[in-house]
């Protein structure tokens, strides 16, 4: 937030603004025990009227992960009068029925953050989830090792972290900096084996980054430095992150939808800790993407004038797409760049345009946000009650 402040005074006050919206819409995000969270808040089809719907275990853990960089009293305000280390505890209390390995390798790392005292048994929970050989969504395996790069300081975890390091870095295709949606076959269907989505690319060279700045891994700055200098000589001419790459080749399959996200929260996150962890200083593409919340260029051009923020509710809505049903576009050059690498199907942007807002926003998105641009405070010793005090 100092660099941005120094860098594009505006851009740094639409950062403020977002972290107030992020606190003001979160709460509302809260089940109605107040010990989770919804998977998403949504705007009823024809009304502005925003409803709860479903509960995702694996947004909670990425909002306490964010929210732990608030002072304890915005903590509780946010978190249902609990501290971030509290609320993880819940989740910590139900890891025993949980089977999914990213849900898991998410609580252990906000266990780890936290400082929690069952750290032991969350990482336990992570390891018989994660059966050595057994090839895993590459986000996960990105998330399992931020979590045990974050225990390490507390809790013997050098071989497995080495394992999940190694399993990152073996599943790039060739001499491809880009990632996979998995770290080998099985996950996917093989017309899908070669593509990687924005989410696939940010996670892991993050991942990767942490691992050196905790440890000294000149490997792995290396791979999360080459991937993150991929995406961003890809990124947009209105700064949009796209969604869908070929991993073998480094190249975009498919750009939209442009999620809000990505834009706010998922590419600051990432590379501010690449950054941090002594890789390239992204700062000029990261400023660009969070730019493209308020210019938004497939609005403008089509003449709308809706906003993606909406201070007032407290969300920003999560995406710009083309409205193409059941996600054709993706599926249609998925295919064809798996049959003739490059194929880009160019008429399906004439019949598909980027005019749609998806009306809806989930808390993993404000999770993010505060731990891209809070923790960046942290990093740098400055106080979050003056950078995002305004409410």
């Amino acid at each position: 937030m100092t660099a941005l402040a120094a860098a594009d005074r505006p851009l740094h006050d639409l950062a403020v603004r977002l972290l107030a919206v992020a606190e003001r819409g979160l709460p509302r995000m809260l089940t109605p025990e107040g010990t989770g969270f919804v998977f998403t808040r949504a705007a009823r089809p024809g009304t502005t009227t925003l409803e709860q719907r479903g509960t995702s275990l694996r947004y909670a853990a990425i909002t306490a992960l964010g929210v732990r960089f608030l002072p304890e009293d915005r903590q509780r305000a946010v978190l249902g009068g609990r501290t971030a280390e509290e609320f993880t505890g819940l989740l910590v209390e139900r890891l025993p029925g949980v089977g999914n390995l990213g849900d898991a390798a998410l609580i252990a790392w906000a266990a780890a953050e936290t400082g929690h005292p069952k750290l032991a048994d969350a990482l336990d929970r992570v390891a018989a989830l994660d059966p050595p050989g057994r090839p895993q969504y590459t986000v996960e395996a990105a998330w399992v090792l931020s979590a045990y790069t974050a225990a390490r300081a507390t809790a013997d975890v050098e071989d497995r972290l080495t394992a999940a390091r190694d399993r990152l870095l073996r599943a790039r295709i060739g001499d491809s900096p880009l990632f996979p949606h998995a770290t080998g076959p099985g996950p996917n269907p093989w017309y899908r084996e070669h593509i990687g989505c924005f989410a696939d690319q940010t996670y892991p060279l993050q991942a990767l980054a942490r691992a050196h700045a905790s440890g000294d891994d000149p490997e792995a700055l290396a791979a999360a430095d080459a991937c993150a200098t991929r995406i961003c000589a890809l990124q947009g001419a209105g700064g949009q992150w796209w969604w869908h790459y070929d991993a073998r080749r480094g190249t975009v399959v498919e750009g939209y939808p442009v999620y809000s996200v990505h834009q706010h929260a998922m590419a600051p996150t990432a590379l501010l800790d690449l950054a941090e962890a002594g890789g390239t200083d992204f700062g000029e593409p990261v400023r660009r993407g969070l730019r493209w919340m308020t210019e938004v260029p497939e609005l403008a051009a089509s003449g709308s004038r809706e906003p993606m923020i909406l201070d007032d509710f407290g969300v920003t809505w999560r995406k710009v797409y083309r409205g193409d049903p059941k996600k054709a576009v993706r599926a249609a050059r998925g295919v064809a760049t798996r049959l003739v690498p490059g194929l880009r199907l160019g008429a399906l942007d004439a019949v598909f345009r980027p005019t749609a807002v998806d009306r809806e926003c989930r808390p993993y998105e404000f999770g993010w946000m505060m731990h891209a641009w809070l923790g960046s405070l942290a990093a740098t010793g400055a106080s979050n009650d003056t950078e995002a005090g305004a409410r």
